[in-house]
């Protein structure tokens, strides 16, 4: 949580108001797709309306965020977009990984994900749709949920040291109850996860369906991202789990090398 102290004269100081502007981003891209209403904000974040409309005011203006006419709510605007493309030559994950989307959903007729850790999220960043896909789709390209709550991110979660996990799980316990679940139940399936060596759940918001992920882990070996994988149940069987399982590791073991060699030429 950052912090929301200020200076004797009740003034933020720079990095603060700089802080705080960055969680209404992060607070807006996970719900980006209905839009925030400023009441939502405030809620969410826990500060005084009129500082959240102050603060929305200055990111409209810069073209950070983006405000419907009609409905008042609001949505990531058109600089974060050109922002992301800026960066994109340097952080090309989704460049490396695209071709393994391909081919897993290619081999198994299922539809394959991409997510990446950002701080207390996860966003998905690469879909690709089988021959058999869901159709009813929960995770859009560029969503972003508390880690842990996707398959995804629960392959990440699950990876990363005991301490930073329940950390990460702490820091989420507020938002656990949207998505269906508890801290205690995350820590579950957690432990269910390293004890497999991938994670493995029934969705909790799609009927129906099953998932499996695997994480992805950086030249340090932390992991930083996750290769899911989402099919209808009874296309998901004890037997084809396991295949599953064997054909994410074999893709995540290529884009690992793919990353390291990447680095390495930089």
């Amino acid at each position: 949580m950052i912090s929301r102290k200020a200076d004797a004269s009740g003034v933020l100081s720079g990095t603060q108001s700089i802080e705080r502007a960055l969680w209404l981003l992060r607070e807006i891209a996970a719900h980006n797709r209905g839009g925030s209403r400023l009441l939502d904000l405030s809620a969410r974040t826990g500060l005084q309306r009129p500082t959240v409309h102050r603060m929305l005011k200055c990111l409209v203006a810069e073209g950070m965020v983006h405000q419907d006419a009609d409905t008042h709510r609001y949505y990531l605007g058109s600089m974060v977009f050109e922002l992301g493309l800026s960066a994109a030559p340097r952080f090309n994950l989704r460049e490396i990984c695209h071709p393994s989307l391909t081919r897993i959903a290619e081999a198994t007729g299922d539809t394959v994900f991409l997510t990446q850790r950002s701080g207390l999220d996860g966003v998905c960043l690469d879909r690709h749709e089988g021959t058999f896909p869901i159709k009813t789709f929960t995770l859009e390209i560029g969503m972003r949920r508390p880690l842990g709550v996707g398959i995804g991110s629960l392959a990440i979660l699950s990876a990363l040291p005991e301490e930073e996990i329940k950390d990460v799980i702490a820091s989420n316990h507020p938002r656990l109850p949207d998505h269906g679940l508890t801290p205690s139940s995350l820590l579950g399936q957690v432990r269910r996860a390293q004890k497999l060596g991938y994670a493995l759940r029934e969705s909790p918001s799609l009927a129906g369906v099953r998932s499996i992920g695997y994480a992805i882990r950086n030249g340090s070996g932390v992991a930083f991202a996750g290769l899911s994988l989402s099919a209808i149940s009874s296309r998901m069987t004890e037997k084809r789990v396991l295949e599953l399982a064997q054909l994410l590791k074999s893709e995540v073991r290529q884009i690992e090398k793919q990353l390291a060699a990447a680095s390495e030429g930089r």
